[in-house]
């Protein structure tokens, strides 16, 4: 059953705080000309790095692509944050890291994976040093351990490799998953190698549950970076997105469906080609079977993925092809937060503008997509989302009012 009042719900940060396009925590908000406030990474590179020429958000045509800093939203982030900043800030002292107090094992420990054909147990005791504390990991990285693992990582696209190199290459991951990521860190660089991203693709499709994980949890880091994941999906085609929708599904790990919707986000953001991609691989289908039965953020995030999906003419025709599509989006309406109202409204808006046929309307009518419009109609504040709503009717009133259960004191307001 669905899992909408988990306790970690409390710390969620709030919608409005959040960019429409990542879902993600606002650091530098900015406002363009529609109104709509985005995270400025996000609509730099939606504007700039994809060439996009209309708002994310509402999808109008722009000519206008000023960003203004919203300062007041800022503040208030700022001040949501207080409490977890408080916590979580680290003051340095010392300019020159010293070596940990374990360095010298730790250097070992690399030389002997290096120099052994036998690495298994080797990576496992240099896990159990890294899980100890940040001081660890940053020596580890110092020491050029990073390159170590990379290097094992690698052996698995040879003809030669073997069992015992797919363990190596597990065990790898199992510490390279808990290292920091940033655009510009040595980590990140090496990582996002073709032959690195090759390697763990196969993992994410052969590994084992937990090595699967630990590969999404790094593919989740690298996506808020300026990754470009062209060569992935390249290289792979749609059994990428095949591995990612099998994440999703997974019912045991919740984690690594959290990080692979992420990364989806991300991905289908960039490119109309890797929507058709993901749409081939069945996610529109998969999506809807999985929104019955999950929490709050984690519905947020899949009404998110299924409206990207839904901007291509593809998705909105597998979306409405399926028995439980309309169904699954108009359920969520007014019943699991506001940001899942808007979502779903954006996705009957681009399927009442772009497909809209007689089949479809007389679904939404039957299946209650319709009620949940009119109860968002009579709300008294006035919003881009109800703007969508008032939209919808004017285009399809005079097609609903036909059916007795059409309230007819709303003609008049619609003009209809």
């Amino acid at each position: 059953m669905s899992e909408k009042n988990t306790p970690a719900d409390h710390d969620f940060p709030p919608y409005h705080f959040r960019c429409p396009i990542s879902m993600e925590l606002m650091k530098d908000p900015v406002t363009i000309s529609t109104g709509v406030t985005y995270e400025r990474n996000n609509i730099e590179k939606w504007f700039f790095s994809y060439k996009k020429k209309t708002c994310p958000a509402t999808m109008q045509s722009l000519e206008n692509f000023d960003m203004i800093p919203n300062h007041t939203l800022k503040r208030l982030i700022v001040a949501w944050q207080t409490e977890e900043d408080a916590q979580n800030v680290i003051c340095s002292t010392s300019s020159t890291p010293r070596p940990s107090a374990k360095h010298d094992e730790i250097q070992a420990l690399l030389n002997t994976i290096m120099s052994s054909p036998f690495k298994v147990n080797s990576i496992k005791k240099l896990r159990s040093i890294i899980d100890i504390d940040d001081e660890m990991k940053n020596d580890f990285i110092r020491s050029n351990g990073v390159e170590v693992l990379v290097q094992i990582l690698d052996q698995i696209l040879l003809e030669s490799s073997d069992f015992t190199t797919f363990r190596a290459c597990e065990e790898a991951l199992c510490i390279l998953h808990q290292l920091p990521i940033s655009g510009e860190g040595k980590t990140f660089k090496l990582l996002s190698k073709q032959e690195s991203t090759r390697s763990m693709t196969v993992m994410l499709q052969r590994g084992s549950t937990e090595a699967r994980l630990h590969t999404i949890t790094i593919f989740k880091k690298m996506a808020k970076t300026e990754y470009d994941w062209s060569f992935v999906i390249q290289d792979q085609g749609i059994d990428f997105f095949k591995s990612l929708l099998e994440l999703l599904s997974d019912e045991i790990c919740s984690k690594a469906s959290s990080c692979a919707l992420k990364v989806l986000i991300e991905i289908l953001t960039a490119s109309k080609k890797n929507k058709l991609r993901a749409i081939e691989a069945g996610a529109v289908c998969v999506l809807v079977e999985l929104l019955p039965d999950s929490n709050r953020s984690k519905c947020e995030k899949m009404l998110h993925v299924i409206k990207l999906l839904c901007e291509c003419s593809e998705g909105r025709q597998a979306l409405v092809e399926h028995s439980m599509g309309i169904v699954a989006v108009s359920k969520n309406m007014l019943h699991v937060s506001n940001a899942a109202t808007k979502i779903g409204v954006k996705i009957i808006w681009l399927i009442c503008n772009f497909h809209p046929t007689e089949r479809v309307l007389e679904e939404m009518l039957i299946c209650g997509s319709v009620k949940k419009l009119l109860a968002l109609l009579q709300m008294d504040s006035r919003s881009s989302t109800k703007d969508k709503v008032v939209k919808i009717f004017k285009m399809h009133g005079n097609s609903w009012k036909r059916y007795p259960c059409f309230p007819w004191d709303l003609k008049d307001y619609l003009d209809l």
